[in-house]
């Protein structure tokens, strides 16, 4: 067998087991199927081969083999091809035999942990004053927008109630059993593990980073919650009264402006006029909450897209949101989940590279790289010149500049505190995995959830309670929610750059194509600072974050103003093809796809919703 033979056997193998585990995973997450053993088979299955480290010396054999080939091209080709996968099986290579059977019995653990969350059943009482199921995004929609407090604190409650559930069925074994396996791989807890193994970095080096970010926006956001104490009170700190007292009437206020009904067609314009597209790719979207669907946006590709010899093999991904379109406030937050899935969707379908191994959201991917695509998307939802086109009442009229105003004037001084609630993660979840197992008890880890709170928010306890956190369960997003802020800086960085080369973002179609040449063709094969500097010529900078946290009321309105005054002398971008077979799905019923077009695709959708939710 040649080496060019050999990878592309591999591809096939690599690819028969990732699709039969994919499909199991979208069944599973969205409700579709209970057969929990058959996901957890296939998990291990897709485990066992990525983690064979005898694949690591087969595979540097043939690397050895393709020095010899005699065409240049292909002998090119099919080193970095084989490149890739080493890169990957070193990722996940797990030598010894007793390693092995941890992992197994670790992902054997987790699906059932999986099983009992998903028909762990959580209630609060609405404004009405009857006992309702709420699953997590309802809950946190309610606390950050419901005008009763009740309502609001009963939410919060089901949060915490949660939190305790899980301390009694199972994750402190999860804990352990995480430890456990980290240490037969080498490493003191799983905390440093996944850190390495995600982001190819140290614990100590990402605390660099953090503790870094932690100064530089602490006094702003002591400053902030110093200030809505004074103005509304020392109520206002509570955990169910904290971010309504800040942001939840404006938020009451935008939402006729952004129904969820008009959501698909927002992002299918808004997508296409900054020139973005998918290769071709297969897309199905399940973009409604519903009892036994997984809490929480996410994407997954079936089929990576990758170059077979010369052959194009386009993406098929599943992406997900969990809007409740009745809800005030579900609207904007849906809107938000579906740019920002819909981002990874495109960056996951722009992978030009010859293996799938490039083109998939585990390691070596780091997930800061990835996450940095898709924060891009959903960080343009809060410019006012997006707005001002895009958020439309049912008359066709624009936003007004007061409500803009309002939301800058509610959330600009608590800037830091958004992005502090994604530091207090990481800050908990590495002294979680530091705890002895003796250490491990509900009552620790209730009060460590509780002090990391208070020393990263300020709070004594969060309005998202840590433990209430769906990623800290689940196996590839535990122990890897800092790669949230890595990305946001990453964002930010490349807003800075885009704005200070075009002069504006929304609508702005040289974006897409720059997005795709630097950030996405080239995979995991460029790691995500060199992805940067290959954009914006500068390495990784956290700087540009910091700056935004630290803007003032004043300078950030005056910013938005300007952006408003300069998108009334431009004219709107075309709207270009996305290049992607769509179909919208709630559960096993599809609703709308762009078979015919998208405009037919858009007006099903809205239709559907208009008539289910009545806005």
């Amino acid at each position: 067998m040649t080496a060019t033979t050999y990878l592309n056997d591999l591809n096939q193998r690599y690819l028969s087991i990732h699709r039969t585990k994919e499909n199991f995973f979208w069944d599973t997450y969205m409700g579709l199927s209970d057969d929990h053993q058959g996901s957890t088979k296939a998990e291990t299955a897709w485990t066992q081969f990525l983690s064979n480290a005898e694949q690591i010396s087969a595979i540097r054999e043939q690397l050895t083999h393709a020095e010899n080939i005699a065409d240049e091209q292909e002998k090119k080709q099919t080193i970095i091809g084989l490149q890739g996968w080493l890169a990957t099986f070193e990722s996940h290579a797990i030598e010894s035999e007793q390693a092995q059977n941890i992992k197994a019995e670790l992902i054997k653990f987790e699906a059932g942990l999986f099983e009992k969350k998903q028909n762990h059943t959580m209630t609060y009482v609405n404004e009405e004053g009857d006992t309702v199921e709420g699953s997590l995004p309802v809950l946190a929609s309610i606390v950050r927008t419901s005008a009763n407090a009740a309502t609001r604190q009963s939410a919060h409650q089901a949060f915490l109630g949660l939190e305790q559930w899980l301390l009694q069925n199972g994750f402190i074994e999860l804990i352990k059993l995480r430890n456990k396996f980290a240490r037969s791989q080498g490493f003191d807890t799983f905390f440093d593990y996944s850190v390495t193994k995600k982001e190819k970095m140290s614990a100590d080096e990402l605390f660099t980073i953090l503790d870094d970010f932690e100064k530089r926006t602490r006094d702003c956001h002591q400053n902030s919650l110093d200030q809505l104490a004074t103005n509304k009170g020392n109520e206002s700190l509570l955990a169910h009264n904290f971010v309504f007292s800040f942001a939840g009437d404006v938020m009451r206020d935008l939402d006729p402006y952004v129904p969820f009904s008009k959501s698909l067609r927002r992002w299918v314009e808004s997508f296409g006029r900054l020139n973005i597209e998918f290769s071709g790719a297969e897309l199905t979207l399940d973009l409604l909450d519903r009892k036994g669907k997984y809490p929480n946006g996410f994407c997954h590709g079936p089929i990576p897209s990758f170059y077979n010899q010369d052959q194009w093999v386009a993406a098929k991904v599943n992406f997900t949101s969990n809007a409740k379109p009745d809800q005030v406030g579900s609207g904007y937050d849906g809107m938000n989940t579906l740019f920002h899935e819909g981002g990874h969707a495109a960056h996951f379908s722009n992978v030009k590279m010859n293996a799938p191994c490039f083109s998939q959201e585990f390691a070596p991917t780091s997930m800061a790289y990835a996450e940095t695509q898709s924060m891009f998307c959903d960080s343009l939802l809060s410019d006012a010149d997006w707005l001002k086109q895009y958020a439309l009442d049912t008359d066709g009229k624009p936003v007004p500049d007061g409500i803009i105003k309002a939301m800058i004037n509610s959330k600009q001084p608590f800037k830091a505190y958004q992005e502090r609630s994604i530091l207090v993660v990481p800050y908990f979840e590495r002294a979680l995995y530091q705890l002895s197992d003796s250490n491990l008890t509900p009552e620790n880890i209730t009060k460590l959830a509780r002090a990391s709170e208070k020393k990263i928010l300020g709070l004594e306890c969060s309005p998202r309670p840590l433990m209430a956190i769906p990623h800290l369960v689940s196996d590839e997003a535990s122990c890897a929610y800092h790669g949230y802020l890595l990305a946001h800086m990453a964002v930010y960085q490349t807003r800075a750059y885009f704005t200070k080369k075009f002069g504006f973002l929304a609508d702005n179609p040289k974006i897409g194509p720059l997005l795709a040449k630097h950030y996405w063709n080239a995979g995991n094969s460029v790691n995500h600072n060199d992805s940067i500097i290959a954009l914006t010529g500068e390495g990784f900078n956290a700087k540009y974050l910091a700056d935004e946290c630290n803007l003032s009321v004043e300078d950030a309105w005056k910013t938005e103003q300007q952006k408003i005054a300069d998108m009334n002398t431009r004219a709107q971008a075309d709207i270009s093809p996305l290049h992607a077979n769509i179909t919208v799905i709630d559960g096993a019923k599809t609703l709308a796809s762009n078979a015919e077009s998208n405009a037919k695709m858009c007006d099903e959708f809205e239709a559907y919703i208009m008539e289910t939710y009545g806005r």
